[in-house]
């Protein structure tokens, strides 16, 4: 028969000799652990076909060398031969019971879960969701009593299947700023093809916690001058986020945050006893009932700040870059560098600039929500609505972020550690209308909508993107992301103030991190843009408009009239214009004429182009903005309504700009999901927008 080694672990008085006593007809040998006077069982027993030799480990509440008994369980996990671990769980004290569990599961090991005294817990009022706890922990969890012998035969099962396994995935995830400092470590072990048969993760967290073992194997390697400063940098993150430099103080509150969000997420009470300001906190902020609402509440306010505070010195930087951009051409003279420069460069440099107040008191809130540890209950109030969409409640980050940018929002989804689920909330971002789509949806809705409603029908616009977002999200659940649900632990950590220097590392950080990856590809994307808007030249259709400008000089409005057709010409005959006469089969069904569908095809380079493009388009020169009276008469005079209607349900939609799909295609993971997003929001969109049209036609 097949001897499985059992490592036998948890802390003490938690039943473990009883349960091993209830599994079989025991045979124990008592001995000393080498070197200390620590005692040591080994217990054997045959079930179904197999031996099993059992190390009954010492009684540990933590794996540290604080104690002899800690030391001894300590050093067996980590050098000696065994196939799995048993953890043995006292079910009636399980939150701190898991302390442990959660540093077990750091070792990379096969481990199978025993939630013993179930008959006690149930007495106690303590109903426990085993098939959920195993999900979120990442292994198998069992409910026993070895007092009346219930679980038994299902314990035995999970052990030997767990030994089955070639290996068990490393499941557990930790905060996001601890996770953050994790990736840097096992990205660089990666690109080093580091060779070991530990899980990278693991080394990174021993590492993280000064592990000596492990920094010995590393301090005599090559590879050690790299690694340390990468090391002393995550440590200085970590010692500014925590407000201390014990890494074990560090480790021990995330462990904590994950047992307690393990508990939350699985685990009922009968009765609930709020100990401490953080459950007191607590019985408030995630109340059923109220909890909801205060979001809500917190959320709103955050927006109106947002956008009310980010409006201010957006009208200071908007006005210095059209400084900037008439002083260039006022030095370099009508010519093609001044344009390329000011109404290319410095005109998509300003385009992402602009909205950078709006970005920083949006990352700057939500930085404030994170620190202070209200962030993951918010997600836990979430996580059961969004489950119904196929949607984790930490997919709210990113989606909420979406009504800002969507840049920031494709990162944001990195809080999302399931590549499932975080791939499923990146596909959805663009259905939340971002600020750049804002012109767009005033300028239709001053058109086409009375004064006295344009507010609601704003509102009722972002809200239709949202909802035609989760129902998305539902259907590519259903079809393309199959597949049972795997919650992963939300971390609840203790309420803390934030310190103004937290606030300026993380929102810096990501300011940085928006200018740098969207300037570059806004910057990109608008010289092409000038390129193709600009070229060919017709010399001869030019020369002909100025000889006809100069019969008529003395007449601002016929030069102005004459002026904006000669720019509608260039345009319309331009490679852009070609390309629009070239889609425009394409989007007749939807009512569109080719300078829609031309405004649409900037519109993949920034949203903001959206605007200006269709006032050039539509022959009134390129200094209309949204609110343009003379371009919105133009529209109600060239556009139908329910062209307009379809065309804002496009908008909604459709593919992301350019510096928002690379950022896309970088966080979703190559080319192929960029392509699949293509398709994706503009085959949406295109239905949509047609069904829209269809049906706006035959009431309109």
């Amino acid at each position: 028969m097949k001897t499985i080694k059992i490592a036998l672990v948890g802390q003490p008085n938690v039943g473990k000799s009883f349960l091993i006593n209830a599994m079989g007809d025991v045979k124990l040998k008592v001995g000393n652990f080498s070197g200390v006077t620590v005692e040591k069982k080994t217990i054997t027993f045959s079930r179904d076909n197999y031996n099993f030799e059992v190390t009954d480990l010492p009684g540990s509440y933590s794996l540290t060398d604080y104690t002899s008994e800690e030391r001894v369980t300590k050093d067996f996990l980590g050098a000696s031969d065994y196939d799995l671990i048993l953890n043995v769980i006292d079910s009636t004290n399980i939150e701190r019971n898991l302390y442990l569990t959660m540093e077990l599961l750091a070792l990379d090991q096969k481990i199978v879960v025993a939630l013993n005294m179930q008959d006690e817990a149930v007495k106690e009022g303590v109903h426990i969701n085993e098939r959920q706890l195993s999900k979120l922990l990442g292994v198998k969890c069992v409910q026993t009593s070895a007092l009346e012998k219930t679980g038994i035969d299902e314990l035995i099962e999970a052990i030997i299947n767990t030994n089955k396994q070639s290996s068990q995935p490393f499941h557990l995830q930790y905060s996001d700023v601890y996770e953050e400092e994790i990736s840097k470590i096992t990205h660089f072990l990666e690109d080093k093809h580091y060779q070991t048969n530990t899980h990278l993760k693991s080394i990174a967290i021993k590492l993280l916690r000064e592990d000596g073992e492990t920094y010995h194997h590393f301090h005599d390697q090559p590879i050690w001058t790299e690694l340390q400063p990468l090391l002393n940098k995550s440590y200085q993150h970590l010692y500014l986020h925590y407000k201390t430099k014990d890494l074990d103080e560090i480790f021990h509150d995330e462990k904590n945050a994950l047992a307690k969000g393990a508990v939350t997420e699985s685990v009922k009470f009968d009765t609930t006893k709020a100990v401490g300001l953080t459950d007191k906190i607590d019985a408030v902020l995630t109340n059923q009932f109220i909890g909801l609402p205060i979001f809500l509440f917190l959320m709103w306010g955050l927006f109106q700040i947002t956008f009310e505070w980010g409006s201010i010195p957006m009208d200071w930087i908007d006005a210095f870059f059209g400084m900037l951009i008439d002083g260039t051409k006022s030095f370099l003279g009508d010519t093609e560098l001044a344009s390329v420069i000011a109404d290319g460069a410095i005109a998509g440099v300003g385009a992402v600039v602009l909205f950078l107040p709006n970005i920083i008191i949006l990352f700057t809130g939500i930085a404030l929500l994170e620190s202070t540890g209200y962030m993951s209950r918010a997600a836990f109030l979430l996580d059961g609505f969004f489950h119904k969409f196929g949607l984790h409640g930490k997919s709210f980050v990113p989606l909420v972020s979406g009504f800002g940018c969507s840049v920031p929002a494709y990162m944001a989804a990195r809080v999302l550690k399931n590549d499932r689920d975080r791939l499923l909330t990146l596909y959805i971002i663009g259905f939340m209308s971002c600020g750049a789509k804002l012109p767009v949806y005033v300028l239709i809705i001053g058109a086409f909508v009375a004064e006295e409603h344009a507010g609601n029908m704003l509102f009722a616009i972002y809200i239709l993107g949202a909802l035609l977002g989760v129902f998305a999200a539902k259907i590519l659940k259903m079809t393309v992301f199959k597949g049972e649900d795997e919650p992963f632990v939300m971390e609840m950590p203790k309420y803390r103030l934030p310190t103004l220097k937290l606030l300026y590392h993380t929102v810096s950080e990501k300011a940085w991190m928006y200018l740098k990856k969207a300037g570059t590809y806004i910057l990109l994307a608008s010289i092409l843009i000038w390129f193709a808007s600009n070229y060919p030249k017709h010399p001869d259709m030019e020369a002909q408009y100025a000889s006809n400008i100069e019969q008529v000089v003395a007449d601002e409005n016929k030069v102005s009239k004459l002026n904006n057709e000669l720019a509608l010409y260039n345009l319309e005959n331009s490679y852009l214009g070609m390309i629009g006469h070239a889609s425009e089969p394409f989007f007749a069904p939807l009512g569109f004429d080719w300078r829609m569908a031309v405004a649409l095809e900037t519109g993949l380079a920034a949203k903001e182009i959206v605007v200006a493009t269709m006032g050039v388009l539509y022959g009134l020169g390129d200094e209309h903005d949204e609110q343009s009276a003379s371009l919105v008469d133009k529209l109600k005079a060239n556009i139908s309504l329910p062209a307009a209607i379809a065309f804002t349900i496009f908008v909604m939609i459709y593919f992301p700009c350019l510096a928002a799909s690379m950022v896309f295609r970088r966080e979703a993971g190559g080319w192929k999901h960029w392509g699949y997003l293509f398709v994706f929001t503009t085959g949406t969109a295109w239905i949509l927008a047609f069904i829209a049209f269809n049906i706006a036609s035959v009431i309109f």
